[in-house]
């Protein structure tokens, strides 16, 4: 089976060598942590098996935990729901959707930092601002928000997707005030209202004058919808937090210089394949790295961390008892040969990163 690491070593040499100014150091690591996730070079442990019939040797390589690892998404993808489910509340829940238009993406990607954090805080100012409207909502809501920066076929497409229980705090603080079933806000009033602040905001920077006029005139896309409880709304947002553009799976062969990798058209619902140079395949991978430290899961309103103590107000106001809870137990390491216990032998220490 061909994975992602595989292309990278095989041909990472050549796309460096032409496209040496052009690579972020974000995408650098990225590269080099993927290559050696998981392989002698980040070091790691040997077990034995305890059975004396057995007895065979394990090793156990570290993981690199680059967020653009496709080996790394699934255990902690795990961890942040446990730790998200904490911040559920007993109320219907919605997905709303702020798509970058297709205008500002050559600016996005020339300036990830800038845009991505200018877009989580003028579609987060946006949504806010109408459901403290009186006709919709009327009070504090709370917005937990993802970036998401592919389509399925990993060409770029900026959006962010917000969770947003139905309902908000009243503003002294004493009453839930919920939204209907099936309505939050008019997307038709939030869609001008992202567009202003998105503007103003890029106003005060270097940008603004880059970006085509006409971008002000359209109507940017805005979509929200319900999505049942709590957890169905996680669920939904969960894969987002640590899922890659491409996962290895989904790359079926390389060769004559070429990829071909399966997706899902979003339009038919059906699989497909698509087959792409590999340097085009690896521009496309990487143009999904985000900077370094960048926090693409955010939180605003009562989810926001300097706002948690308003969170417990609501749970009480709804009658919710908050219990202790803890994360499963890990399992013990078992042997692949036998299934018995394993004993750790040895540390292997990580080596030294090879220069650039």
């Amino acid at each position: 089976m061909v994975e992602l690491a595989d292309i990278f070593r095989r041909y990472g040499p050549e796309y460096r060598s032409q496209f040496d100014e052009q690579i972020l150091p974000s995408h650098r690591k990225a590269m080099e942590d993927i290559i050696n996730c998981r392989t002698q070079q980040m070091g790691g442990h040997v077990y034995q098996c305890e059975n004396p019939s057995c007895q065979a040797h394990v090793y156990s390589y570290h993981s690199c935990g680059n967020r653009s690892c496709p080996k790394c998404g699934q255990d902690r993808t795990e961890q942040w729901l446990f730790k998200q489910k904490q911040l559920l509340i007993p109320a219907h829940y919605f997905l709303a959707t702020f798509t970058l238009p297709s205008e500002l993406r050559p600016c996005a990607r020339s300036n990830q930092k800038l845009i991505y954090d200018l877009l989580f805080k003028s579609s987060a100012a946006a949504l806010q601002k109408l459901a403290l409207d009186p006709r919709f909502i009327g009070g504090q809501i709370g917005m937990m928000g993802g970036l998401h920066t592919w389509r399925r076929d990993m060409l770029y497409h900026v959006h962010v997707h917000y969770i947003v229980p139905g309902g908000g705090l009243s503003p002294d603080n004493t009453q839930w005030i919920p939204s209907r079933d099936d309505f939050l806000v008019p997307v038709e009033a939030l869609s001008p209202i992202f567009r202003a602040k998105f503007r103003d905001a890029l106003k005060k920077t270097s940008l603004f004058e880059k970006v085509p006029g006409a971008v002000w005139k359209k109507d940017w896309v805005v979509h929200c919808k319900p999505v049942g409880n709590g957890h169905n709304a996680l669920k939904y947002l969960a894969p987002y937090v640590y899922r890659v553009a491409i996962t290895n799976n989904r790359i079926e062969k390389l060769e004559n210089d070429a990829v071909t990798f399966r997706f899902k058209n979003s339009d038919t619902d059906q699989w497909e394949t698509a087959t792409i140079p590999v340097m085009e395949f690896i521009r496309r991978f990487l143009q999904h790295v985000v900077p370094k430290n960048f926090m693409k899961i955010r939180y605003y309103g009562f989810l926001a961390s300097t706002q948690r103590q308003k969170l417990a107000v609501i749970k009480y106001i709804l009658g919710e008892v908050e219990t202790s809870s803890a994360p499963p137990d890990k399992l013990d390491l078992c042997c692949p040969e036998c299934g018995g216990h394993l004993l750790l032998i040895k540390k292997i220490i990580r080596q030294p990163r090879a220069p650039p």
